[in-house]
């Protein structure tokens, strides 16, 4: 157990210190697919700066490390988070899991995005020709976690991912692969995570399809032979995260809760999330954090967020959580999300 924990906090201090020290010349932003599945699940995940690779214990886990759900002693539980994204874009993830004792824990995710109508303008038409077009994107998953020992977790999160923009989509597989270690140290939490590991996703449809005259001449040869544009597949935003967190303050009354994640994406220039959580008797809770710290060119900062866990009846919980990110220029981005436990 004692190298295991050397082994990964040696594995952390290399990676953050290859954060800090990055010195890429080119950021690949804009070189992959379905980046709605970029954008963090949960409100209190978001308070804490997205820090939540090593927290566990509730279903937003299976977006930030799937083992977390293993952590939950309750027998199932039912999520809905809603967020306000930038530009007027609805962002929705739902989930919901049971608990099988000598199984493991089963759950199922939805998650949305939704882009409001706009107008279809051309050369000719500049302000509109009389359509409108919208973009969607949906995934579907199934999770599974298990306790292998007291103290490690490894979880899975298997999901269909599809895209569409007016009469074009695109779909694909991915999966998210994560593992959770709790240290005899004042039970300090490792985690490690793998997202989005699947398919490229290609766009095919109608838009993409036209009549062609090889020769340009209506008078010779073959005219108007059905064809279609070249379109290029591209991956999905392959993400490698490792956290820790850890409570540093344990009373009767009083829990406070530190984590940092550092993370590597395919797509982007590596980042830090830093997040800290204050509960009050595991009741009322108040959440502050710094997303995207070193991450280049980067609009996000500061971010904060709140919580009620109202306890029903001994087997029943209800919770509702708030989060606010910071995004400079682009103003902010709000979340809040409410879930049932039993």
């Amino acid at each position: 157990m004692k190298r295991v924990i050397i082994i990964y906090l040696f594995s952390f201090l290399l990676v953050s210190v290859a954060f800090a020290q990055n010195d890429r010349s080119t950021s690949k932003v804009g070189t992959t697919a379905a980046q709605f599945l970029k954008i963090g699940a949960g409100a209190r995940a978001i308070g804490m700066g997205g820090a939540y690779t090593a927290i566990g214990g509730d279903l937003y886990s299976l977006y930030w490390n799937p083992a977390g759900i293993a952590e939950s002693r309750d027998n199932g539980q039912v999520v809905f988070n809603h967020a306000e994204w930038l530009a007027d874009i609805k962002y929705d993830f739902a989930a919901g899991a049971i608990r099988l004792e000598d199984f493991g824990t089963f759950a199922v995710t939805l998650t949305s995005l939704g882009v409001p109508e706009d107008k279809v303008t051309t050369m000719e038409n500049p302000e509109g020709d009389g359509r409108v077009f919208d973009a969607s994107s949906l995934a579907i998953g199934f999770g599974f976690a298990k306790e292998l020992t007291d103290r490690f977790s490894i979880g899975f999160h298997a999901k269909y991912v599809r895209e569409a923009i007016w009469n074009m989509s695109a779909s694909g597989f991915g999966i998210d692969v994560g593992t959770l270690y709790r240290t005899p140290f004042n039970d300090l939490k490792i985690g490690a995570s793998i997202s989005n590991f699947g398919s490229k996703m290609q766009l095919d449809g109608s838009d993409i399809q036209f009549n062609d005259d090889p020769n340009d001449d209506d008078n010779s040869g073959p005219n108007n032979i059905p064809s279609k544009y070249n379109v290029e597949s591209y991956d999905m935003p392959l993400t490698f995260r490792v956290g820790l967190s850890m409570d540093v303050l344990n009373t009767s009354m009083f829990r406070v809760t530190a984590a940092v994640d550092a993370t590597h994406p395919n797509d982007n220039t590596e980042y830090m999330n830093t997040g800290i959580e204050l509960a009050y008797d595991e009741l009322i809770f108040v959440r502050g954090g710094y997303k995207s710290l070193f991450l280049r060119d980067s609009e996000q900062s500061f971010t904060l967020g709140a919580g009620l866990n109202y306890r029903v009846t001994s087997q029943m919980r209800i919770f509702v959580n708030y989060g606010y990110a910071d995004y400079g220029r682009l103003e902010n981005v709000q979340f809040i999300d409410m879930g049932l436990t039993f």
